[in-house]
């Protein structure tokens, strides 16, 4: 079978994995046809590469994918036979960085910290059931979001409220980004979704050599990104059976999808396979 002219993207947390129960078990059904018909199958997350290897085990992912919001995009060793420009080899994937690496988060966190005034603990400075006891995770979840490679998560300790606005503008003006977030913030520099899977698509069409037209599923404003980089998009209902005003207004052309998690990817992704 000659491969796939068809690539999809699309958004673990919210669309193929249901952010609550952690099941993928509805999206099954078109997984396998995904895999039968040899289409990559790209995964772009928030969290970890350890966080999304233990979820490739699971539903036997071999395509690359792209972490930490667009911090990395890793491709398996020999998935494409061709020299990669800008790439490292990290374990078993050849990894091309758009995130400052993990090192320098840290360190950019500590210095923005000490401009500001403020008082923060990143994961750096913890230890996973310090993690696990903030977030309420299971410490073996917080010991894979522990493991970070482009970007820092911390929290403020004392009084943030006088502090926040001036780390964010000494972020901003060293070209960091200080992501809000409850309790933890994130401080990152490079990550882009859209730019790691452009560059994916450049890369399986020089190898292809085979005209590539993709699709991305997504449902919330964070997943803009990566539903803007992709040729088609479709929008899954945002809890419940509402779609993300922050998406459409501007994403006018996005398809909606009829259901929400990964039932409605599940009926989403045939629905394309079908199409093709």
């Amino acid at each position: 079978m000659l491969p796939s002219t068809r690539v999809i993207f699309t958004a673990v947390d919210g669309a193929l994995l249901d952010p609550k129960s952690q099941s993928w078990s509805a999206a099954a059904e078109a997984l396998q046809e995904v895999e039968r018909r040899r289409v990559p199958l790209i995964l772009v997350t928030s969290g970890t590469r350890a966080e999304l290897e233990a979820f490739r085990a699971k539903i036997g992912h071999g395509h690359p994918f792209v972490t930490e919001s667009g911090g990395g995009l890793f491709l398996p060793d020999a998935y494409f036979n061709q020299k990669l420009q800008d790439a490292v080899r990290v374990g078993r994937y050849f990894c091309v960085a758009f995130g400052r690496p993990y090192a320098e988060a840290v360190a950019a966190a500590e210095e923005f910290a000490e401009e500001s005034g403020a008082n923060i603990v990143g994961y750096s400075n913890m230890s996973a059931r310090d993690i696990a006891r903030n977030t309420g995770e299971p410490i073996r979840q917080a010991e894979l979001a522990k493991q970070r490679e482009f970007s820092e998560r911390f929290f403020f300790a004392g009084d943030a409220d006088a502090v926040e606005a001036r780390f964010e503008s000494a972020a901003r003006e060293n070209n960091w980004e200080a992501i809000r977030g409850e309790p933890f913030w994130e401080l990152r520099s490079g990550n882009d979704e859209g730019r790691a899977l452009r560059h994916f698509m450049r890369l399986a069409r020089e190898s292809q050599h085979a005209r590539l037209r993709s699709v991305a599923l997504g449902s919330s404003a964070r997943d803009l990104p990566l539903l803007a980089a992709a040729d088609q998009a479709v929008l899954l209902p945002h809890r419940g059976q509402e779609f993300d005003s922050a998406v459409t207004s501007r994403l006018a052309k996005a398809i909606p999808g009829s259901a929400s998690g990964p039932a409605g990817w599940n009926e989403a992704v045939l629905k394309v396979l079908a199409e093709s």
